[in-house]
């Protein structure tokens, strides 16, 4: 059984939806840590509606947070707790994205996966593994978990943006060029890549600006 998950959500500025920005957070934190990002790009984006759900366990590693899985060089968990958790919460996710598409009354090309760092674990393994393609990953300072695996479970290449810090202290900067050259391997026509020059673990205003114009592009409001 799914577990439902609790999302906030920022109305498109032009109070028509035609599109969706789907927020994943990163490990500790939870999805209003991203639902700010919606103030800057909602002006850019006027017809997409911004969600950003908490992930579904509480984290062992930062008590107030939330994780979409646990992460045992954190936590203490087996590696096989962890890739438990990931398949449990790729189910939530799923269930969640159907969810928005039949209440928001949207297509897949219709909704955009942002994520970070956790987040953008999730949205790449979720996203190619969905049947009909989203409109797009956007991938802050994340990798691709279980590599070896995507080609044989691959359902659909939506288009991908991987954007990284070059001095990412948390997730390090080579995960950006495996997961592009993985996602090449698999049959990805479509992969950008961005590096934030000399940003950490974060999102800068550049790496946000390339992400917009990818948005922007794939949502048809360019």
């Amino acid at each position: 059984m799914t577990r439902a998950l609790e999302a906030g959500r920022r109305e498109p500025v032009s109070g028509d939806i035609r599109s969706a920005v789907v927020f994943l957070h990163g490990y500790g934190a939870n999805g209003a840590d991203l639902l700010g990002i919606a103030d800057v790009l909602g002006e850019h984006l006027p017809d997409t509606l911004f969600v950003a759900p908490d992930a579904p366990e509480a984290c062992a590693g930062a008590p107030f947070g939330f994780q979409w899985f646990p992460i045992p060089w954190i936590d203490g968990s087996s590696e096989e707790q962890a890739r438990d958790g990931l398949l449990r919460a790729s189910e939530d996710l799923n269930a969640f994205l159907d969810g928005l598409m039949v209440d928001d009354d949207l297509l897949p090309e219709q909704v955009m996966l942002f994520g970070f760092s956790q987040g953008s674990m999730m949205a790449l393994h979720v996203g190619p593994r969905r049947e009909d393609a989203v409109a797009g990953i956007v991938a802050f300072s994340g990798r691709l978990l279980e590599p070896e695996a995507l080609a044989d479970e691959v359902m659909s290449r939506p288009a991908v943006l991987l954007v990284h810090g070059d001095q990412d202290e948390v997730v390090p900067p080579a995960a950006l060029p495996q997961a592009a050259q993985t996602l090449q391997d698999a049959g990805w026509s479509e992969v950008y890549a961005h590096v934030m020059r000399g940003t950490g673990h974060g999102i800068d205003n550049e790496g946000l600006s390339v992400a917009l114009a990818f948005m922007r592009e794939r949502l048809g409001e360019a």
